[in-house]
Parts: structure tokens; sequence; C-alpha cells
């Protein structure tokens, strides 16, 4: 059914969630599984008003990243799989998560995308629009959007 599964993960509790989904759904159909983490770097451009070093803010991010891309290999292991995993930064304001996942899963020829419903985008969200909704809208593989709460949870 899916062979090449790829799976969005922000550290946030919901994308943890979709990550065991992903990691089930690769266990119980055999499928080989790519971890993407995007490092979302648009919002660094903070402007000459305010000194911050943005090499510091960035570095930052990357090992935030990393500690998020390092667990998520745990889990998966964890579960006797292993897993292609990749961090993917943002260059520009222009270059949104939602292009970079649907492009990596073109690129890596997923045929499953599979993300939480809710990140950790916060207020931004309410601007540019969900990350889960971007990705079902651009891509052309099926979408498994995984909810916070879901009563399907596998165990």
């Amino acid at each position: 059914m899916y062979s090449r599964i790829l799976v969005a993960i922000d550290g946030s509790d919901t994308s943890r969630h979709a990550l065991m989904h992903a990691i089930e759904l690769a266990r119980r159909l055999s499928s080989a599984l790519r971890i993407v983490h995007v490092a979302d770097m648009d919002w660094l451009p903070l402007g000459p008003e305010l000194a911050i070093d943005t090499g510091v803010l960035r570095a930052a991010r990357r090992d935030a990243g990393e500690r998020i891309l390092a667990a998520a290999r745990e889990a998966a292991q964890h579960a006797a799989l292993e897993a292609d995993a990749a961090m993917i930064e943002t260059g520009t304001p222009t270059q949104h998560v939602a292009e970079n996942l649907v492009d990596d899963a073109g690129r890596w020829q997923a045929d499953l995308l599979v993300l939480g419903t809710h990140g950790r985008r916060g207020f931004r969200r309410l601007l540019l629009g969900s990350v889960a909704e971007g990705v079902t809208r651009h891509a052309a593989i099926p979408v498994l959007l995984i909810p916070m709460r879901d009563v399907h949870a596998p165990s």
C-alpha cells in the first residue's frame, strides 16, 4: 500500500503523536521511513533596530532541530525500524515550511506524508495559515493528518 512514508516533526506533542503513527504504519507495512524536521528560519531577519546575532539564533534553531531528530530516530529504533532523517532549513521568508515538506516528499519519492494537525507555530499560524493546510493543498500524494487527541492512537 505505502512503501515510502515521510513524517514531518517539529518537537510538539502533536508531531510526536504523528511520529508514533508513522512508525507503526511503517512497521506494519514494512515501509521505508523518512523523518523530516524543517528548521523555520524565516523569522530571523529582525532588522537593524534589534542588534541580535542571527548566526547564534540559527545555530540554536539547528541544535534544537538535531535534538528533535535524534529523539525521533531513537523512537524508530525502539520499534526496530531504521529511519532516514533530515533537517531542512527555510532560506528566506518566501520559503514556507509546507512547501519544503512537499518538495522533500517529492525528491524522496514518498507515497504518504504524515504530520500533526497543529505544531509549534503559535500566533503566526493565524496569520500565515497552518502547515498542515498548506501541505494538504499542495501535496500530490496522500496526506495523513494526526490530531493530538486521536482515540485510535497506536499502543
